[in-house]
């Protein structure tokens, strides 16, 4: 009887617990829902996200996976994750041909009852979906606000993505940390740039620039931080978090007299007081840096909680510092050095942390990396504690054309990494890109026998909302293990996008495919953008197939004048049309002599100012967009007008020797900066005065455009009229 009862009360308890572990899991199953009923009620209705029936299903499983199936007009989606629930519907809505939701715009065609396909289901091939790029941080995301990045979390969700590279907030936890070591706080403030350039000097590449911050700034990113860290966890989306790389003021020596701060070169056009210092990861510095390093992470993880994956590059883009009479030996003896100590610096913050490296610098800087050089960075490392991004694939394939770095590294040595693209360099907004390499490329490192510990599949743009095309593909690619045929993609992707897909758009897209979505080039700007006197060759796509394929693509404007995504295609194609066209009359008037030059000159002012006002009716392509974001920023008008500058500043100068680099083709910033630049140096020249373009260009940052074309009634048959001109 005793035995009886002692069996009773053990089975009561086991019971007990297994009622706790389903109800667990029953309310786990249930947030996980709302969070994507969430993200349809946001960007669809409420009674949208009511009319689908979703379930959690194998969510021990590492990899995402979703399943759908419609059955009497119900539509029943089953994931792993609340990004495979999210993605699963976007894999419907895209198969069922209900249309798209992109940065630009959202065009659906949703019925009450919904349509029925072929039951799917999918498993990826990847455990993490990786999005973003340090500098994205500098070039699209720096002023944005809580709604603009809800914006950007649904977007990623529903478009498969779940891990982020997040830095905001970096600034204000390192602060906390110098102030902590005993360095000034004027010190700190002048250390770190505007907030556009924050970028450049987590990677060490430059401090002070365009700086300093306004005291506020740094609450706000705080504020701002716990809000996207929030909503991601509740998303089920992984964080990567910038850590400490060994950037340190000049200063820190004033405190420690012992360490030794050695300085590094970026870009030599830089003053010596904008470039920055690094204590090197050394014997000599190895207690301060890991010392600064554990302190970071934990003050981040008291302030956001618990990470996992810490970002920290010592030498993007810059030679590692070494002896000019060190051998090979021991050079690599070095780096392992170096490894060790960054690695230790995280490790002893949190014992769990993933220290995570892009991979950008060892395909840009492929002769200073041999395998045998990387290899000895992390030898000291476990294989689970490293995660290296490897960004840049189409630069190895279609730029640089050399190895794809994961198979010149050995499948990294058995680390972790992520399989990853860079689409975009600097915001640039023209198209271009080669969509065959994005729709095949990816499945051979899949199937590479020793490609190692592949965990991941991603996209790193440096800016965003621009060639949708190219991040609706990716984001496909990242949920399966087979190429793309683009011809059947393409047509479902016109299809929703544009509501149908005729000959005409058929034959555009061949021509496009034939131009500027058949190269690669890695920096697409205009002749007008690269100079105020239009002498360097613009490197946008200008072949016949290009203008043939714009032409097709608004030949079909009568049958798709409801889509908003054929009208913001329609105005980017055409405005780049005309771009192009301004370039070939700029070209021929640097040919003419005397007053002929003036007038042809002028014919090219006349159609640029006409794209700029054609772009007023883009969503996204206007300066006085990105302008305003920056100012929200701002409590008085001088705190205003100093973000707006630093925001107009990243977009054109930058600063010395990168100039003109993120070329925008922007309403406003056409009108107002590129052909108002060209036009006063050639007016000067023609009155043989001198124009210091240098001071015109600083006065244009810090004042900016103040007046603001109107846009066209109808921007489609103004585009129209523009390209049956030219």
């Amino acid at each position: 009887m005793l035995k009886f009862f002692y069996f009773l009360v053990l089975f009561s308890g086991f019971s007990l617990l297994c009622t706790k572990s389903g109800s667990a899991q029953g309310n786990n199953s249930k947030k996980i829902i709302e969070e994507v009923k969430g993200v349809i009620a946001r960007n669809i209705s409420n009674e949208v996200a009511r009319k689908i029936k979703f379930t959690v299903a194998n969510a021990e499983k590492e990899n995402g996976e979703f399943s759908y199936k419609t059955k009497n007009g119900q539509l029943y989606i089953s994931g792993n994750s609340t990004v495979a629930l999210c993605h699963g519907f976007y894999d419907y809505l895209k198969t069922s041909q209900q249309g798209m939701i992109t940065w630009g715009g959202t065009d659906l065609n949703i019925s009450n009852k919904w349509q029925d396909v072929a039951e799917k289901s999918v498993e990826s091939p990847y455990k993490y979906h990786y999005y973003m790029n340090v500098v994205t941080h500098g070039y699209s995301t720096p002023y944005w606000g809580w709604n603009r990045w809800q914006k950007e979390l649904d977007w990623m969700a529903l478009h498969g993505m779940d891990m982020l590279l997040i830095n905001n907030a970096y600034e204000a936890i390192m602060f906390r940390v110098f102030k902590k070591l005993g360095i000034s706080e004027n010190a700190i403030r002048n250390f770190f740039p505007g907030p556009a350039f924050q970028p450049w000097n987590r990677m060490g590449n430059l401090t002070g620039w365009d700086g300093p911050v306004p005291t506020s700034w740094y609450q706000q990113q705080i504020a701002l931080t716990h809000k996207v860290l929030d909503r991601m966890h509740q998303m089920q989306m992984t964080p990567i978090i910038q850590a400490f790389a060994g950037f340190v003021p000049k200063e820190i020596t004033q405190v420690y007299p012992d360490a030794k701060i050695t300085p590094l070169i970026w870009n030599s056009s830089f003053p010596a007081q904008d470039r920055c210092n690094i204590l090197l990861p050394d014997k000599n510095n190895a207690e301060l840096f890991i010392k600064i390093g554990k302190l970071f992470v934990q003050e981040w993880e008291k302030e956001f909680g618990k990470g996992t994956f810490f970002l920290a590059d010592s030498f993007n883009e810059m030679k590692v510092p070494r002896s000019k009479d060190e051998t090979e030996e021991q050079f690599q003896q070095q780096l392992s050095e170096y490894g060790d100590v960054v690695y230790q610096s995280i490790k002893q913050g949190d014992t769990s942390a993933v220290w995570t490296m892009q991979g950008w610098t060892f395909g840009y800087q492929h002769e200073d990396w041999s395998p045998a050089r990387l290899q000895s960075l992390v030898r000291k490392t476990p294989d689970n504690k490293v995660l290296f991004l490897d960004l840049a694939n189409d630069y190895n394939l279609d730029f640089w054309h050399i190895q794809p770095s994961w198979k010149y590294f050995n499948g990294f040595f058995n680390k972790m990494w992520v399989y990853s693209f860079i689409p975009n360099m600097g915001g640039k907004t023209a198209w271009n890109g080669i969509l065959k390499t994005y729709a095949e490329a990816p499945i051979t490192a899949l199937q590479y026998k020793n490609k190692g510990h592949l965990v991941g599949f991603g996209f790193a743009p440096e800016g965003i909302e621009n060639n949708e095309v190219v991040y609706e593909l990716l984001s496909d690619m990242g949920w399966r293990d087979t190429k793309i045929d683009l011809d059947s993609w393409l047509k479902n992707y016109c299809i929703n996008r544009y509501g149908a897909y005729p000959e005409n758009m058929k034959a555009a897209w061949e021509d496009l495919l034939n131009s500027c979505y058949g190269t690669f080039t890695d920096h697409p700007r205009f002749r007008f953008q690269l100079s105020a006197d239009g002498t360097k060759a613009g490197t946008v796509n200008d072949s016949p197939e290009f203008f043939k394929g714009v032409r097709l693509f608004l030949s079909c404007a009568d049958s798709m004048k409801k889509s908003v995504l054929y009208k913001n295609d329609a105005i980017e194609l055409s405005a780049e049309y005309v771009s192009l066209v301004s370039d070939s009359i700029i070209k021929r008037a640097l040919g003419e002599q005397g007053n002929a030059r003036y007038l042809e000159l002028n014919k090219a002012y006349v159609l640029l100012n006409e794209a700029d006002k054609l772009l007023q009716s883009h969503p996204d392509d206007r300066l006085q967009r990105w302008v305003n974001y920056a100012k929200t920023f701002g409590s008085t008008p001088a705190e205003k007008q100093y973000y707006a500058q630093d925001a107009r500043r990243i977009i054109t100068t930058w600063g010395p020797g990168v100039g003109d680099y993120s070329a925008r083709m922007w309403a406003g910033l056409i009108s107002s900066y590129y052909v108002q630049r060209m036009k006063h140096y050639y007016d000067a020249k023609r009155e043989h005065k001198k124009f210091d373009v240098a001071a015109w260009e600083e006065n244009w940052v810090e004042k900016g455009c103040s007046k603001i074309t109107a846009p066209f009634a109808d921007p489609v048959a103004a585009a129209i009229k523009m390209i049956n001109k030219n």
